[in-house]
Formats: structure tokens, sequence, C-alpha cells
């Protein structure tokens, strides 16, 4: 299952261009064209890749939800519950080829940065830290992708994409909370994305993410079980064999 949900992916132009081409596009964005405007050191750039790794790879997560609509409207889904396979699997398959998709998308953000003047200060194992904790971001986001997938049409599987992209700009991804107005602070703070991308900061800047990381981690298993325990019930029970 996930080596078809990879197929899939490379012989769909759209696919590969929504999993390379745009998230190299936003950070582009965010460092050339807003970067000296919102400072004009160039550290900005060293700011700004944790937010727009974060927001990519939910970006890409999202597009499971897309997937596996179209598994369940064709009677793909049904189709594998037939077959003397564990019927779930065709789920597990998306979240694997998702974990993969998303972290060989990442490999061309970073190496953008790079380019950009991105320099972090993270040494082997807190690049491991990184690598681990971009795992877990992918699998919490997929699942709640599948999820969706399961609920919702084809069409409307595809707005997804706008909720993975549209929170990350209310978090501290891209400009400090303290610089937001003052009624946008508490969402800010308390939102799953901004303990997420400063988690993911700190890995890069070598510094120890501390309570952040916490925060982060148990956000993402509160999202995980949603989204895990939320499609093995629709699974089981909307969907028939």
């Amino acid at each position: 299952m996930s080596g078809r949900e990879i197929r899939r992916t490379l012989r769909s132009v759209d696919s590969l261009v929504t999993a390379f081409a745009i998230p190299v596009s936003i950070m582009l964005v965010f460092v050339v064209i807003f970067g000296g405007a919102i400072e004009s050191d160039g550290d900005y750039v060293n700011y700004v890749v944790p937010g727009t790794l974060v927001l990519c790879l939910g970006f890409g997560a999202a597009a499971t939800a897309i997937g596996v609509a179209q598994d369940v409207a064709t009677g793909t889904v049904n189709r594998i519950k037939t077959l003397p396979v564990m019927g779930s699997a065709v789920l597990h398959g998306h979240v694997v080829a998702s974990v993969l998709r998303n972290l060989a998308a990442a490999v061309p953000v970073i190496g953008v940065a790079l380019l950009l003047g991105f320099r972090p200060a993270a040494g082997v194992a807190g690049w491991i830290g990184v690598v681990l904790f971009c795992v877990a971001i992918i699998v919490a986001f997929t699942w709640l992708s599948v999820l969706g997938g399961l609920l919702l049409s084809v069409d409307a599987a595809s707005s997804i994409n706008f909720v993975f992209l549209f929170l990350p700009y209310l978090s501290s991804g891209f400009v400090p909370v303290d610089t937001m107005p003052s009624w946008l602070h508490g969402f800010a703070d308390h939102q799953p994305y901004t303990p997420i991308i400063e988690t993911l900061r700190d890995l890069m800047s070598g510094t120890a993410p501390g309570a952040n990381l916490w925060v982060a981690l148990a956000w993402l298993a509160g999202i995980l079980i949603v989204g895990a325990v939320g499609s093995a019930l629709v699974f089981g029970g909307r969907v028939k064999g």
C-alpha cells in the first residue's frame, strides 16, 4: 500500500509539484520578498526556516486527505477490505507514504534555505532530533488528514490544505507573538503550531527545547489520537466491505 501511494505520487505531475515546488516557493517568498522588510540584517532566514518547514510538512500531510477520499469514492477501500489482508493497510500505506514524501520534500527546502543564508547550529544529535521530531509532526498531521479523507468528499477534502496553511501564520512561525495585536496573543501562544515551531527552532539552533518540547509532544499526541482513533472508528463503522 505504501509503494502504491509512492508510485501514484511519482506518476502525477501535480503531486510532484505540490510536494517539492510549493514548499521551496514558500521559502523563497518569505526569505527573499518579505525578509528584508521584516528584518534588514539578514538574520530573518534563521528565524523563519522552522516555521516554513512545519507549514510545508502540514501542507504535504494534508494532501493525504485527498488520496484517502479518492480511494473511498472509487471503491478501492471496499475492494481491499474483501481481500485476505488487513483492511486498514490501505490507511497505513497512506501514512507511511506521507512520511517518506514529506521528508523528501523537506530536503530541498533546507537546501534552498542554506543557499539563502540559513546557518543552523545543531550538531549531529540535534539533527537526529530534528528528523525524529519532523516524523512525529508528519505522522500526527497525516492521521488527522486520513480522518478528514474518510469523512469528506474528494472536493471537500482538498479544503483541509487551508487549515494547515492558515494556522501557522497565527503562531510564532513568521513573526514573534509579541509583535501581533494584543487580542491575538492568547490564541497564538496556546495553539499547537507555536510550541511545535519553537521546539523545532530550538533543535535547529542547538538549544535545549525545554518546556516547549513537552507541550508540542502533548499537542502532537492529542492530534494523533484523534486522527488515528477517529479513522479506525470511521473506517470500521462507515466504510463497508
